[in-house]
């Protein structure tokens, strides 16, 4: 028995239950999710394979990551599908159901928005054009990824507005929108890496994260104390901490060492599993306010060569 929720269509002739008002909701929520998540994975991917220009400073931490996209779309690109195929189903077999206030509004909100994208997208263009801004490779696909996503969308619905979607067409319109989002995927994968690809990247990543926290208290000690520590366990005692960072992957301690005789000068060593400029890897340099420090490094065993600015921390800190 449908539920005495109704909603009357803008020529009273159909009304719509909550089943109608659920279904073309979650339609449109469905649609929305998949397409904002293909974006962000064609993103993710573009910055991966041409990574953007920066100037100035800024702090940039390890692999981009697909993941969430990618299981965003596995997931909502189904009920998508699904949804869709319950409403055509319903209005095979009731056609004015196609008429319900609520599906008009959210189709209508819709398409606007899809052309406004679309509008911007090109309005975009136009302005890095005239600006004499670069028009790196990297941002034309991003234009072009909103460009191709957001026809799409308005294409489709201006012909469900118009009538014009037949059982045929929207099994068309069904395959086009399957290549488009696997075969974003599948370039996903291929640039960035499979998902044991991406857990090595993750592992790396750490193993970075823990050299800067074990830098930051070599450099700390060096202020306090006017001398580095001989050695890691050293760290422990200077900030009452009951272990030291481990490489989580392998469990073993992370390697320091004292260089030369400056006694201001030394080394941080980890095992990587990828090389930093490797596809998929975008442990790059990672800029500070007081100079560049780069954290590239090579596939397994690398150490980065460290020293204290002594004009930062002079030793009359002690």
């Amino acid at each position: 028995m449908e539920s005495n929720t109704e909603l009357y269509t803008s020529t009273g002739s159909v009304r719509a239950s909550a089943r109608d008002f659920f279904l073309n909701l979650g339609a449109v929520v469905a649609l929305y999710t998949v397409v904002f998540s293909l974006l962000n994975l064609l993103f993710t991917i573009i910055d991966s394979a041409y990574p953007p220009i920066t100037n100035g400073y800024g702090y940039y931490y390890g692999s981009q990551s697909i993941s969430w996209p990618v299981s965003i779309l596995i997931i909502f690109f189904p009920i998508l599908i699904l949804l869709m195929w319950i409403l055509e189903r319903e209005f095979t077999k009731e056609p004015d159901r196609k008429n319900i206030l609520i599906r008009k509004w959210l189709s209508y909100i819709t398409l606007f928005i899809a052309g406004a994208t679309l509008a911007g997208d090109l309005v975009m263009v136009l302005y890095y054009f005239i600006d004499g801004q670069a028009l790196t490779t990297g941002f034309l696909l991003k234009v072009l990824s909103v460009l191709v996503v957001s026809v799409c969308v308005f294409l489709y619905y201006i012909s469900d507005i118009r009538d014009r979607l037949t059982s045929f067409s929207r099994k068309i319109w069904r395959v086009v929108a399957f290549v488009i989002v696997a075969g974003s995927i599948v370039w996903g994968f291929s640039v960035l890496g499979s998902p044991h690809t991406q857990r090595l990247l993750k592992y790396d990543e750490q193993k970075i994260n823990d050299l800067m926290n074990i830098n930051s208290q070599v450099t700390m000690h060096y202020e306090l104390k006017g001398f580095l520590p001989t050695a890691l366990s050293d760290l422990i005692s200077l900030n009452n901490y009951s272990f030291m960072p481990v490489d989580q992957q392998t469990g073993k301690a992370y390697e320091y060492k004292l260089l030369g005789q400056s006694a201001r000068a030394y080394e941080l060593c980890a095992e990587f599993n990828k090389a930093s400029n490797d596809k998929g890897n975008q442990t790059t340099a990672m800029k500070y306010p007081y100079g560049d420090v780069s954290w590239t490094h090579g596939s397994g065993r690398y150490c980065f060569e460290r020293a204290v600015d002594t004009n930062m921390y002079p030793k009359s800190a002690r």
